[in-house]
């Protein structure tokens, strides 16, 4: 092989690849912000960044037959999701969510420039408007309780980045928290290592408005690591909830 022909094979562009081969390399990035950014190169990586098989959408505005990929809830979006999937809530107006469960590991973000612009509501008489059975990541989300909570976690790691939580005020607000987790409940006072390394809940600027408590913990979890800042319009917390050893 003469040198013209290694210089010209170190120099190949990326863009020599296939489609189905870019694709995948784009599956390895977080969605927000290197997947985002991606989209921005070219239109044909436009294209691959929001392609079905990389994202799904919900998108309120959904009438009649939807494209491939698109729900116009998130119960029928978590529904179609497999694990793994990305799920990304289009911005403006509210999203109903009450008592939607989550069995496998999903991430799902908000579409809107920040938290505020994506709201996820929860009906009174709801228990949550999530509960997480597996480990799950939300970012870029509001979301709104008025009896209850607004996350359940029940098993598995929750990551929770860059989301706004708020229990709405009323009469009973003292049975109103932003997260409830009940892993490591009563049956598990011995976790395994497993169990230590698995069931947590990780909170990073997030604002936390309302309700009793921030957070109820049962069994051998406990909140620890907690940070936070104060600014002119909002707190926002950093925290962990996680085992106790």
């Amino acid at each position: 092989m003469d040198e013209n022909t290694r210089r010209s094979r170190r120099s190949t562009h990326v863009n020599t690849l296939d489609d189905g081969c870019l694709m995948h390399i784009f599956s390895f990035l977080s969605p927000i912000p290197d997947r985002y950014n991606t989209a921005l190169v070219c239109h044909r990586w436009l294209f691959l960044a929001c392609h079905p098989r990389l994202w799904l959408r919900v998108d309120r505005a959904v009438k009649g037959v939807p494209e491939p990929g698109v729900f116009p809830n998130i119960e029928e979006a978590v529904s179609a999701a497999r694990p793994g999937d990305t799920i990304l809530i289009g911005a403006g107006g509210f999203h109903f969510a009450s008592n939607i469960q989550i069995n496998k590991p999903l991430c799902l973000i908000g579409g809107g420039d920040v938290p505020d612009d994506t709201t996820l509501v929860c009906s009174r008489g709801s228990d949550s408007a999530l509960e997480f059975l597996s480990t799950c990541k939300l970012a870029n989300l509001t979301v709104k309780a008025e009896l209850g909570c607004c996350l359940l976690h029940r098993s598995g790691r929750l990551i929770i980045e860059d989301c706004n939580l708020q229990c709405d005020p009323n009469p009973l607000d003292y049975l109103s928290y932003a997260i409830i987790t009940t892993a490591g409940g009563p049956e598990a006072t011995l976790p395994s290592a497993a169990q230590r390394n698995g069931d947590c809940v990780s909170v990073s600027q997030t604002r936390i408005k309302g309700g009793a408590k921030a957070v109820l913990t049962s069994g051998t979890l406990a909140l620890q690591q907690v940070r936070v800042i104060y600014a002119p319009s909002s707190i926002l917390f950093w925290f962990d909830v996680v085992h106790q050893l």
